[in-house]
């Protein structure tokens, strides 16, 4: 697994929770370390022993930890340059879901060997849309969930969505969209780097 993506999970839990409860789940996945380095390459097995010693920890479900996640990279301060990355998709919500099917690819250019799962955005009427969500290792699908919840919030639009497990490691977002101007949302102009 990428370090970018233990990182992230490491500054989430340090940030919402303090650098304690962090170190407190290093010991309990036994990592013998207290920091990912980003840019280097961790076996799968050492994110899901992170990942579950945090459940125990926190005493939440795999599911609501991950959501949780993706609500933090697409919505807190130190992780502007996530936001960034998804708000490049568009000037409005709509933009943005459509965007989805080239995030891989975008986030590619910014780190080459970061690997992201597939996203397919479906259409089905005008406000009612499926993505899926495609990888090699399970856990994306509700990270995605936490991510199209702050970006709505981020765009002030009003959504539904929900999250349906489709096979090993393929998830589907079922995404209704009520008003995509309900409120204001967060500012954001491509060149200012404060968001």
């Amino acid at each position: 697994m990428h370090g970018l993506i233990n990182r992230a999970i490491q500054c989430f839990l340090a940030d919402t929770y303090g650098r304690a409860r962090w170190i407190a789940v290093t010991h309990l996945a036994d990592l013998g370390f207290a920091d990912f380095e980003a840019m280097m390459i961790y076996p799968p097995e050492l994110t899901q022993r992170v990942l579950d010693a945090a459940c125990r920890e926190l005493d939440k479900s795999r599911d609501e930890l991950l959501e949780d996640i993706g609500t933090y990279l697409a919505s807190h301060p130190q992780a502007e340059a996530v936001r960034r990355l998804l708000r490049f998709g568009g000037v409005t919500f709509v933009d943005f879901l459509h965007s989805l099917d080239d995030l891989p690819e975008r986030a590619r250019l910014a780190v080459s060997d970061l690997t992201l799962p597939a996203l397919e955005l479906a259409e089905h009427r005008p406000g009612r849309y499926t993505l899926t969500v495609a990888a090699e290792q399970e856990g994306f699908g509700p990270v995605l969930l936490g991510v199209l919840r702050a970006m709505a919030d981020d765009y002030g639009a009003l959504v539904y969505t929900e999250l349906r497990r489709a096979g090993r490691a393929r998830d589907e977002i079922e995404i209704t969209l009520f008003e995509s101007a309900y409120a204001e949302g967060r500012r954001f102009v491509l060149g200012d780097r404060t968001g």
